[in-house]
């Protein structure tokens, strides 16, 4: 938002004042992500995390008057997971790909897509289930009004959000507040999210609680279990799976976040600005994942598959045995979060500037974090500019984290997800920002302001690696 100042006639009867935003101003942005790790959540903390990102995004910021913006922002986000599509693991024809259950009663019989002696499954393969792509959309509207003084700010905003499991509506109000001949700002914003569960279980807990808990019907007749030793067992007697407790569907099915912002900025000198900011969040309903897996080290192990692969379960030459599921994550139903943090830029010369940022968090669930960021645009011309960055991040476990087979069934509460564990990262990026000056270059009715450019390249000392090439374009409406 570009603000502006009153400015006072000569003859002092008339005011005039600069409009806030002087035309309508259309942000294109696209990124394209990429991962790759041996960790995925949904297959208990092992397999592969191979994970590909396309996000197109449109922002256009409209001035109502010279005192109020209204501003649109709509984006999708494309993805294939090969950790998803485990959701099922034994769907090697997209039977499940209608979104529905995937426990089809069919699938494993002759008149089905798939046969007793063709079922298999790896957390290292990738499955071809409904759950390996999906599209999550988002459609945000906000609006601020400044005052004559142009030294306050109010500000609404609602939100909605939705993919095939999950969807969220957000609301939100702000209030900022410039003083010493705006040298000096003071923020507050408030936010709450509704969001709901459309739970999705892994195939073979979502198909016991439909059988009854039978082996021997729905999903899994005719299909053999195998235990550790790589020996069928018979459904009935003992010696045979059952997730813990007998596995049931979440009823809590609903996940609100209350947050309140406050944040402080202050220009020290005309080559120097700070900026303090903390967040209070506030979490409650099912805070868990209903999509990942937990295995236990006090409970047996089962497989469906070739039983010749269980020796090598953990290995990526696993190709054809699958574990079936002990329980899903379960994580308390409360969460308190807060970061706290500032920013400090500096301009060193019309060449040079340095833009740094630090952040501390905590919460409740044991994990505290740092992270620190530097940025250094480098400015070759009116037109061009290029920013190298570095990031560093590194956070503890949550107190409810172990990894693959390290949980007792015990427990309270259990993850594997490795992004509640404890790691460091670091992220190398360069961008390259294009600055149209005159926005000499149109588009239709629009006229370029300017291209912003950017890689980077995010390491984590788990294994994960990832990829992200970005891009921004802006245009004035003429």
């Amino acid at each position: 938002m570009v603000s502006g100042a009153t400015v006072q006639a000569q003859d002092s009867t008339t005011t005039y004042k600069k409009r806030v935003l002087e035309s309508t101003e259309v942000d294109f942005l696209m990124s394209y992500y990429t991962q790759d790790g041996d960790n995925a959540a949904v297959t208990g903390g092992i397999g592969t995390e191979k994970l590909t990102d396309l996000t197109p995004t449109i922002v256009i910021s409209m001035p109502l008057n010279d005192d109020d913006v209204l501003t649109v922002d709509a984006g999708i986000s494309a993805y294939t997971s090969a950790s998803s599509s485990n959701l099922d693991p034994f769907d090697a024809s997209g039977a499940s790909s209608n979104g529905g259950d995937d426990d089809d009663d069919d699938d494993f019989h002759d008149g089905g897509n798939r046969h007793a002696g063709e079922v298999s499954g790896s957390p290292w393969v990738a499955s071809s289930g409904a759950s390996a792509s999906d599209v999550w959309g988002n459609v945000s509207i906000s609006y601020a009004h400044n005052s004559d003084d142009r030294n306050s700010i109010w500000g609404a905003h609602a939100s909605v959000s939705t993919e095939y499991d999950y969807s969220s509506l957000g609301l939100g109000g702000s209030f900022t507040k410039l003083f010493n001949e705006k040298n000096t700002e003071i923020g507050l914003l408030a936010q709450v999210y509704l969001d709901q569960w459309s739970p999705r279980y892994p195939t073979e807990l979502d198909s016991y609680v439909e059988a009854g808990g039978n082996l021997s019907s729905g999903f899994f007749q005719g299909i053999p279990i195998w235990n550790e030793q790589g020996i069928a067992t018979v459904p009935g007697e003992e010696d045979n799976w059952s997730p813990v407790d007998g596995f049931a569907l979440i009823s809590a099915k609903g996940r609100n976040t209350y947050s309140l912002s406050l944040s402080f900025s202050q220009i020290l000198s005309k080559n120097a600005q700070i900026s303090l900011f903390m967040d209070i969040v506030q979490q409650e309903g099912w805070l868990s994942n209903p999509m990942q897996r937990v295995y236990f080290k006090d409970r047996p192990n089962y497989y469906i598959g070739h039983p010749e692969s269980i020796p090598i379960y953990t290995s990526k030459s696993n190709t054809e045995v699958f574990q079936l599921a002990d329980d899903i994550e379960r994580l308390p139903s409360t969460r308190f979060k807060t970061p706290i943090g500032l920013r400090f830029n500096y301009y060193i010369n019309e060449m040079l500037t340095v833009r740094t940022y630090y952040r501390y968090y905590f919460d409740n669930w044991g994990m505290t974090a740092h992270t620190a960021n530097f940025e250094l645009p480098i400015k070759l011309s009116d037109r061009f500019t290029v920013y190298p960055t570095y990031r560093y991040y590194t956070q503890t476990a949550i107190d409810y984290f172990a990894p693959f087979e390290e949980h007792l069934s015990t427990d309270s509460y259990y993850t594997s997800d490795y992004d509640l564990s404890a790691f460091d990262a670091n992220q190398y990026g360069l961008g390259i920002i294009y600055t149209d000056i005159f926005t000499k270059f149109h588009l239709w009715k629009l006229g370029l302001k300017s291209i912003d450019l950017r890689f980077s390249q995010y390491d984590r000392s788990t294994g994960l690696k990832a990829s992200i090439i970005s891009g921004g374009f802006k245009f004035i409406a003429d």
